[in-house]
């Protein structure tokens, strides 16, 4: 039985930060870099930018988000040794799902529907590994968790971090030459 890996869609998979980024600057008529927000999420960088959260809500939000630099391939390569089961916290935002489940077929297509698993709590997970931005995912994981770093994690060090897809690809290998 090969290995299981979960993966996190949304900041994992899926970069988010251009569209936040997109949104900000159409609301509040500036530019807003990375380093502007970084350690926290950008909504979260002034009182007033709290509201931008709820654009998460919106049909359509996650549907044209752009895939992560090298995520494609690293995760192909990946399913060559490993069962890949993408899982995703599509609960929270209800008009997600659809949005989220037509982006898989579309960018990553050789990964069946099977292997999505759309859910709100992720600790009901069992996976060798996990790879996910959110350390309260990671918490209640029974199998290793790789912390994928996004703006809002960079001060976590309680878990094994991969910065992108290329250290992903690294982990593994280093893992099967053990």
């Amino acid at each position: 039985m090969k290995p299981r890996i979960a993966i996190d869609m949304d900041e994992v998979m899926a970069d988010i930060e251009p569209k936040f980024q997109k949104i900000y600057e159409r609301e509040f008529g500036e530019k807003i870099t990375r380093d502007d927000y970084w350690g926290q999420k950008i909504y979260e960088t002034r009182d007033e930018t709290r509201y931008i959260r709820d654009f998460l809500h919106d049909k359509g939000f996650f549907r044209d988000l752009e895939v992560m630099p090298d995520s494609q391939e690293v995760i192909r390569e990946l399913m060559e040794d490993h069962e890949i089961f993408i899982t995703t916290a599509a609960m929270e935002f209800r008009s997600s799902f659809e949005d989220k489940y037509d982006w898989l077929q579309e960018h990553f297509p050789f990964l069946h529907w099977k292997n999505f698993v759309f859910c709100g709590d992720k600790s009901i997970i069992r996976a060798d590994y996990m790879i996910d931005d959110h350390v309260r995912n990671l918490e209640s994981f029974q199998g290793t968790g790789l912390l994928f770093t996004a703006s809002h994690n960079i001060h976590e060090d309680r878990f094994t971090r991969v910065d992108n897809w290329q250290q992903v690809r690294e982990y593994f290998k280093t893992q099967k030459a053990k």
